[in-house]
C-alpha cells in the first residue's frame, strides 16, 4: 500500500496512555483518509490539529463513572490520554482537512492538492 510509506508514527503506550488503532487509506478521488477507533470518547475530549505537515490526534478517554472501582473484576480496555501523530505527504492540502466523529470512529479526510491529483491528457493524432 503506497499511502503507508508517507505516514510515520512511532508512539508507544506508557502508564496512563493508550494508542488508538487507525486505518489509513487513499480514496478513488485521491484523498487520504485516517480512521481512528475512539470508543466511548466524548467529542469534546478529542483534538485534531495539522501543523507543518503533521497530523496529530489527541485526547482523553475517561473511565466510566457509574461503576465503582472496587466492583471491577477485570479491566482490559485502556483509559487515559492518547496521542497519535503522522507525518503527511507534501501532496496533502492542509488547508482543506476535515474531521467527523460518529459511532466512536474519528474520520479525518486529507484532500490532495489539485496539482498532485492525477489528470488525463488528451493526445492529438497527427495525420
Amino acid at each position: 500500500m503506497t499511502v503507508m510509506r508517507y505516514f510515520v508514527s512511532d508512539e508507544a503506550p506508557s502508564a496512563g496512555h493508550w494508542v488508538p488503532p487507525v486505518d489509513i487509506y487513499e480514496t478513488e478521488g485521491h484523498d487520504v483518509v485516517v480512521k481512528a477507533e475512539l470508543p466511548e470518547t466524548a467529542r469534546e475530549d478529542i483534538d485534531v490539529t495539522v501543523d507543518h505537515q503533521t497530523l496529530t490526534i489527541k485526547g482523553t478517554r475517561k473511565a466510566p463513572a457509574d461503576v465503582p472501582e472496587d466492583r471491577y473484576r477485570r479491566v482490559e480496555r485502556r483509559y487515559g490520554t492518547f496521542s497519535r501523530s503522522f507525518t503527511l505527504p507534501n501532496t496533502v492540502d492542509t488547508s482543506k482537512v476535515s474531521a467527523d466523529y460518529k459511532n466512536g470512529v474519528l474520520t479525518v479526510k486529507l484532500p490532495f492538492k489539485e496539482e498532485a491529483r492525477p489528470r488525463s491528457i488528451s493526445v492529438d493524432v497527427a495525420a
